[in-house]
């Protein structure tokens, strides 16, 4: 694939900027008109990637089964210094594929420049029906709001889907915290409808805005199948691979924590929890930790270098190309999450779809991301005796695989009920997926 210029819109439709093999299909039943809706949708792209990236992706392949489709990408999100994961950008992470009838711009800069006036210019070119804004950081308000004022001039219906209020990295900066808390405001104000993934997120989001003239609406994650094997991969990471495979398997339990390292995740819980294990108790299992560090979370780095199981401890300490993802979850036994807080979680949802065992906190979104999933295993946070007992319980569980109960048939039914599609489309109707 040849990849144009700075800021116009791709010639082609992967995710990642490599040519996509096949386009991504979605089993979505969800039928608006005979000709579908126009519908824009907003989101990080790849240079900067993140969980939202996918989800943008996955969410904007669900949508165009019966949709048009086009996709606005923020591009440069911040002064590169100024990113937990600086020394990565740029580099090709995913593998996942935009479809070929989705119109991909590749993207809006902070700073804007040519990039915002030529997004607008592909807004008015063809004008969308309904705007999704995906909010999951401050740093795109003050574009969004521009793209929220152009959008309701060019008739559209604004619906913003929150991921989670605030980043909790932002959240610790008072200055970044207040523009947050009032640019949200703002652009709630501004839109017809809004998306959160759970019941908590829609109180915790009334408790703090006027939700009166806004049809709100709670659904969980769509699920993250994109790490599933079949597909051929494009990246160069057999280290990173062979790493993520050193547990002797099935010679013990690998248990798996998968995602960036951060302090509300909890990672020093699960460490303090396996490094106090006895010689006997801890013969028959392995930890692998998998993710980049963020918000100089150095401590989790400091349990593993002097636990007195270290030889039994995998740590990969990237963001990893989606072959090491891959890797990491076909060679786990169990998936351990002990989150401090949450929204929701995307390597929850790429263990559900692998069917593994999961051991999570009752936390924020989490029992409702999970609700009716077999493999789940809820314990207290923060509280390790019960994750101790907890990793005995998911013990007695390896080797069975459990159905992922999630669908991006409810992420668009949920998305287009907050736009009023039943108002703009009286024949609008949602068929079985």
């Amino acid at each position: 694939m040849s990849r144009g210029r700075r800021g116009e819109v791709a010639a082609t439709h992967s995710c990642s900027g490599e040519a996509a093999s096949e386009p991504t299909k979605s089993p979505v039943g969800v039928q608006a008109a005979s000709s579908g809706s126009a519908i824009c949708l907003v989101g990080p792209g790849w240079h900067f990637t993140s969980g939202i990236s996918y989800y943008t992706c996955q969410l904007a392949n669900a949508l165009a089964d019966h949709n048009k489709v086009s996709v606005i990408q923020m591009r440069q999100l911040l002064p590169r210094f100024l990113y937990p994961g600086s020394k990565r950008v740029g580099q090709p992470r995913a593998r996942d594929g935009y479809r070929s009838d989705v119109q991909v711009y590749a993207g809006i800069n902070w700073w804007w420049g040519r990039s915002l006036f030529r997004a607008l210019s592909l807004m008015r070119s063809s004008p969308p029906e309904i705007l999704v804004l995906q909010w999951w950081t401050a740093t795109v308000l003050h574009s969004y709001l521009v793209l929220a004022v152009i959008g309701r001039f060019l008739g559209a219906r604004i619906v913003l889907e929150v991921h989670e209020l605030q980043d909790t990295g932002e959240a610790r900066s008072s200055i970044v915290r207040r523009y947050g808390r009032w640019g949200l405001g703002l652009l709630l104000r501004l839109s017809r409808g809004c998306v959160v993934h759970s019941t908590a997120d829609r109180e915790a989001l009334k408790a703090e805005y006027d939700l009166r003239n806004l049809r709100v609406t709670a659904v969980p994650h769509g699920p993250f199948d994109q790490y599933r094997p079949g597909i051929e991969g494009r990246f160069i990471g057999e280290h990173a691979v062979a790493a993520v495979k050193k547990a002797p398997r099935p010679d013990v339990i690998n248990l798996l924590f998968f995602g960036t390292i951060r302090p509300y995740k909890g990672l020093e819980d699960l460490l303090r929890v396996f490094n106090g294990l006895g010689e006997k108790e801890v013969s028959n299992l392995w930890l692998t930790v998998v993710g980049e560090t963020w918000e100089k979370c150095t401590e989790p780095g400091h349990l593993i270098a002097t636990s007195p199981h270290r030889d039994r401890i995998t740590f990969v300490n990237d963001y990893v190309p989606d072959e090491v993802v891959s890797a990491a979850f076909a060679h786990a036994d169990v998936v351990v999450l002990p989150y401090r807080r949450s929204s929701s979680s995307g390597p929850l949802h790429v263990a559900m779809n692998w069917g593994l065992p999961v051991i999570m906190t009752r936390v924020g979104g989490l029992p409702e991301a999970a609700k009716g999933y077999g493999g789940a295993i809820f314990v207290p946070p923060g509280d390790r005796q019960a994750l101790k007992a907890a990793i005995s319980q998911a013990a007695q569980l390896v080797g069975r695989r459990f159905a992922d109960p999630r669908s991006w048939n409810d992420t668009v039914e949920a998305l287009l009920s907050a736009a009023d599609a039943h108002a703009m489309y009286p024949d609008f109707q949602v068929s079985s997926p």
